[in-house]
């Protein structure tokens, strides 16, 4: 399979390191210094480009790919305001988006027990939801898209717990009763670390997932690159893992 790379930083040189383990090629790279290179014609001869780049660039690389007729495969997060209107694009194009917060298939694994948790604690109100999150300084969104993810994922059943509402750690800002706190710190050295509590007067309930690198993140966008070559939608990790729970 040959792919087109857009970002080359940390992760998308891991993810090429993989890809090339994995027995594919890399014919474009693709970054800030060279953004001149990206045409539709180079793009053209990729069979897949996996987006690794910022929130402020995501929009106009999907929009890019997709113009172009390349499946993508987008691990950017910062960008859930225009889901909606790149959805509706893609389908207009017919083409191919495969899109998650995280590509980790630990990670994934968190979301499923997530939804399951957070299906068995419904009704139980003596227990109080919160998250926390933390990540390197670099990472330039907070909260995390995939606290993000994992946040909506609980507002899907807990009925008391309707919204969240984002808090640097440490902060002591009042939440409506509707509101479960997503705490967040941005540290040095941290690759990516997620925790869900809850907690009541007699006891406390966790779940929690810590990366050691991200050899995880690049593997499974690799894994994902496999899986839509030769498809036509939308797709996410759910399609990819099926870790989640029949309730």
């Amino acid at each position: 399979m040959k792919i087109a790379l857009l970002g080359y930083g940390k992760m998308g040189k891991k993810i090429e390191e993989i890809a090339l383990k994995r027995g594919h090629e890399v014919i474009l790279k693709i970054d800030a210094d060279n953004r001149e290179s990206l045409t539709k014609e180079e793009l053209a001869q990729a069979d897949v480009a996996i987006e690794f780049t910022t929130p402020a660039t995501v929009y106009e690389n999907i929009i890019f790919c997709l113009d172009a007729g390349v499946p993508v495969v987008v691990g950017t997060t910062g960008w859930v305001a225009h889901q909606k209107e790149i959805s509706h694009y893609c389908i207009e194009k017919n083409g191919t988006l495969f899109h998650s917060s995280n590509f980790s298939i630990g990670v994934n694994v968190l979301f499923a027990l997530n939804k399951f948790l957070a299906h068995c604690m419904k009704g139980y109100d003596d227990y109080e939801i919160s998250m926390y999150e933390s990540h390197h300084t670099q990472k330039l969104d907070a909260p995390s898209g995939t606290a993000v993810t994992l946040a909506n994922q609980a507002n899907e059943f807990l009925y008391k717990k309707d919204s969240w509402q984002t808090l640097k750690n440490g902060d002591k800002k009042e939440l409506k009763h509707n509101e479960f706190p997503v705490y967040f710190d941005r540290l040095d050295d941290v690759t990516g670390y997620h925790e869900i509590s809850y907690t009541s007067p007699i006891d406390r309930i966790k779940i929690s997932h810590e990366a050691f690198n991200r050899d995880g993140f690049a593997l499974g966008a690799v894994l994902a690159s496999e899986f839509v070559k030769d498809k036509k939608g939308i797709f996410t990790t759910e399609d990819l893992f099926k870790f989640n729970p029949s309730f």
